[in-house]
């Protein structure tokens, strides 16, 4: 039977949670309990030192259960520093290996706040601040086998998910389990905001969309839309890189590059409809990568009418989609974000329109 493991954040917070007891009472735990918000989990410490009368370092080890992950047995550390109390009772920083975004916040997402808010700050005493800075000594190499990069995480990894839980699956399983997840939001939301690819969950995240309004579609998207209308949920966000979500614009709603992968032919059509510069659809088709294509498009000036109206062509048919296999009405918005995470299009014009999503 497949073994579950934990996510990145789950070990990040288990190191702190390691270094604050040793600070308190010379303690060496080879094990702390966690609230992963709502499992419990039992994680061990590899080791645990003080540094100076006030700092401790924790460490651990990443295991993320059977599930081909980079990051197995990658030791993530946590140095932990008890300060005289400021303005934040728990402040967190990015260390060697940690990734930063492109304005220099480190990559740690609300799901990782979160199990550090729930963990971590009982346990600061009265009086003090908890400066924590989590190090992945091999963060650096390994984000190079990443996309990282490419949407705006520099110098490492990230500290990212929506769960504490890493779970092997098979396709069908991962489809399942996915569409339990939807069900259990969709019963306590009516507006939830799609997110295709892992990147999409930092975009989110940006934006402010709570974590119980956001649902992962791994490149089912078609049928989490589906299961979405039969749940009843009135209004849906996509939300996703322009590479991946690109290709509902020609009705393809398997996004698998292995089943079908006609991007740049969509991508090029648009450009036909919209301006009709041959050379420039031309140069698209000759791209090697989706964002090769839209670097042209960009240095021709040309993204607003095409990405504009690429958008609006995903909305209606994913409605249509949901349409014919759910006999419901599905209200779905779109928007397309480039590789650092910038949002170059979407159905929905101003940023205060985003409120739906998050109230």
């Amino acid at each position: 039977m497949a073994r579950t493991g934990y996510t990145l954040p789950v070990f990040a917070v288990a190191a702190t949670k390691a270094a604050i007891a040793h600070l308190q009472n010379a303690d060496s735990p080879s094990t702390v309990t966690l609230d992963l918000l709502p499992e419990s989990a039992e994680i061990p410490i590899e080791q645990v030192a003080r540094l100076t009368p006030q700092t401790a370092l924790g460490i651990t080890r990443s295991d993320p259960g059977d599930n081909l992950d980079l990051t197995r047995n990658t030791p993530i550390w946590a140095m932990v520093e008890l300060q005289t109390a400021g303005a934040e009772r728990l402040i967190l920083k990015a260390g060697d290996g940690l990734g930063r975004s492109l304005e220099g916040e480190p990559a740690i997402y609300n799901y990782a706040k979160r199990l550090f808010d729930a963990n971590i700050l009982p346990l600061i005493p009265e009086g003090q601040t908890a400066s924590i800075t989590i190090v992945l000594p091999e963060g650096k190499q390994l984000a190079d086998r990443t996309s990282n990069a490419a949407f705006g995480i520099v110098e490492g990894l990230s500290l990212l998910g929506t769960s504490g839980i890493s779970k092997p699956f098979s396709a069908e399983d991962h489809l399942a389990d996915l569409r339990q997840i939807l069900c259990t939001k969709a019963a306590q939301s009516n507006h939830l905001v799609f997110c295709i690819g892992s990147n999409g969950l930092a975009v989110a995240d940006r934006l402010g969309i709570p974590a119980d309004r956001i649902v992962q579609t791994g490149n089912w998207v078609g049928a989490m839309l589906v299961e979405a209308g039969l749940q009843g949920v009135k209004a849906a966000l996509l939300l996703g890189y322009q590479g991946k979500l690109i290709k509902l614009a020609g009705g393809i709603f398997n996004t698998s590059s292995h089943l079908a992968d006609a991007k740049l032919e969509i991508i090029a059509s648009a450009i036909v409809r919209q301006c009709g510069d041959l050379a420039l659809a031309q140069a698209v088709l000759q791209a090697k990568t989706a964002d090769a294509a839209y670097q042209l498009i960009l240095a021709q000036n040309q993204v607003t009418p095409i990405f504009h109206a690429l958008v609006h062509q995903i909305s209606h048919n994913a409605a249509r989609y949901v349409q014919k296999y759910a006999d419901v009405d599905l209200g779905i918005a779109t928007v397309l974000f480039d590789r650092q995470g910038q949002i170059i299009a979407g159905t929905i014009a101003h940023p205060e329109e985003f409120d739906r999503w998050r109230l």
